[in-house]
This record gives C-alpha cells, structure tokens and sequence, in this order.
C-alpha cells in the first residue's frame, strides 16, 4: 500500500516547521540588525542598481531587496519537511515494496539539503546582488533536480548488476561532483540550456516509468509539477518586463516564481513517494 502523507505523526509536522520557524527567526533578526548596514559592500557588485526585477533595491542594508530575498525561505520549507521525512522513513525501516525514496531516506536527506542550499544561495543574491552571490544562486537551482534524476536511475538500477552493491553512493556523489562542477564554470554554460536538460531528463524518466511494470507512480504529480513551473516563469518573465507590480508593492512576480518553483520541487518529491513496487 502507498505511504500517504496525512498519516504521518504529530512530531513530523513538529519537526519541519519548529526547524523552519528557527530559520526564519534567525533571518528575521539578522535583517533587523543589520537593516541600515551595507554588509556586502567588500564583494564584487553584481546588478546593484540594475537588477532584472521591478522591486526597488536598497543599497546600504543587508537584504538589499526584501520581498524576493525574503520568498526563498520557501525553497527552505520544502528542504526541512524532506528532511524530517527523511528520519521518519528512517525509523519505520520501510521495505523496497514502499518506494524506492522511502525504503532509502539518503535521498530525502539529499533532496532536503539541497533545497536548503537553493534556499540559502538565492537569497544571498536577492539579498547582496554581487557576483558571487549570483554564481551561487544559478549553481544552486541544479543540485535538487539532479538528485530527484539519481533517485529515478537509482529505482531502475538498485544494486550494481551481477553484485548487491548498491549503486546509491555512486549515484549521490555524480550529483556532488556535478554539482561542484556546475559551479566552478558557471559563467561559461547557459543556465537555461543546463535547467531545460535537467527538467527534459525528469520529464522523459517519468513518460519512461508507465512503462515499467515491477513498480508504479502517480503521474498526476508530473501534471501538477508541470503547471506550476509554467505559472512560475510566466510570472518571472512578466515581473523582468516590469508589468506586474511597482517596485515598492511587497508582492513581486518574482517571489511568486521563488514560491511556484518550490511548490513545483516539492511535488516532484511527492511523485516519488507515490512509488508502489511489487513486493
């Protein structure tokens, strides 16, 4: 039987969100002290002053744009709440006929964590807007994806064949390498070819899953994944051409794009953890 989230204990929930409300009350202080202090100011300026986005930029304070450095605790939510999925997969010792994600909590750990890290690494940019801050913003928007594009290798190929090695460390450490790699060469590489491949590979593995017969998925989440990638970047692309709000309005098209690509990652996790395997 499918593994159903609204069966999940009262110390899960206590979990993610007591670990999200930590988060946030850090960031809130942070940006109360150092509201009126240009923190960032020995780094290399990236867009200070020419941002792609409409909301207005604050030169001399730590969150030099508040809404869209503000929304990317949302990547952040969906990071703890796999991450706390993680330890109760962990303690129920699930069996493989659970899902493949369930049965090996190593893969909520490192989809949570790099969803933190997205989380962490766009925010310093919305928040500094230097050079590094966006190297580390495009280079964090790819670890996630890859890991979810392991955990869809790593279903098909559980163990190295002729062996019981299982092929999870492998799979894991091509994503921290490439991940590293996707980073270091950050300004020679189209960040959108690199997001459409990744989002294309997804995609394709998933049409591949209906497939298969020794396990089964809720391709409604794909649908659902879907749509709500379509809205964020239609709202992005509106916001960069500067039709949506005014720079002061506290809702800015590109917070709803930081909110609808974390709904979109925390669906696709979800579609894993729809995995029924024959026991």
């Amino acid at each position: 039987e499918r593994l159903k989230l609204n069966d999940l204990p009262r110390w899960v929930h206590a979990v993610a969100l007591g670990s999200f409300a930590i988060i946030t009350l850090a960031c809130i202080v942070l940006f109360y002290l150092y509201r009126d202090v240009n923190v960032w100011v020995s780094l290399d300026e990236g867009k200070l002053g020419g941002s792609n986005y409409t909301e207005r930029v604050y030169p001399n304070s730590v969150f030099r744009t508040r809404a869209n450095t503000w929304s990317n605790l949302a990547y952040v939510f969906v990071g703890v709440y796999a991450i706390a999925l993680a330890i109760y997969d962990w303690r129920q010792r699930w069996p493989l006929s659970k899902g493949y994600v369930p049965h090996l909590p190593v893969y909520s750990v490192a989809f949570g964590l790099a969803c933190c890290f997205l989380g962490f690494a766009s925010g310093l940019f919305h928040a500094s807007l230097t050079r590094w801050g966006q190297q580390l913003d495009v280079a964090s928007m790819y670890p996630a994806m890859m890991t979810l594009i392991a955990a869809h290798v790593g279903r098909w190929l559980p163990r190295v064949p002729g062996t019981r090695i299982p092929t999870w460390p492998a799979l894991l450490a091509v994503v921290a390498y490439m991940g590293y790699y996707l980073y270091v060469h950050k300004w020679e590489m189209s960040s959108t070819n690199v997001l459409s491949t990744l989002i294309l590979t997804l995609g394709a593995f998933s049409v591949v899953d209906n497939f298969r017969k020794q396990s089964r998925t809720q391709a409604r989440w794909m649908i659902y994944a879907f749509l709500a990638l379509v809205a964020a970047i239609s709202f992005r692309q509106i916001d960069i051409a500067g039709k949506f709000t005014g720079p002061d309005a506290w809702l800015q098209g590109h917070l709803i794009w930081h909110i609808l690509t974390a709904v979109a990652q925390g669906i696709l996790y979800l579609y894993f953890r729809s995995e029924e395997r024959e026991a």
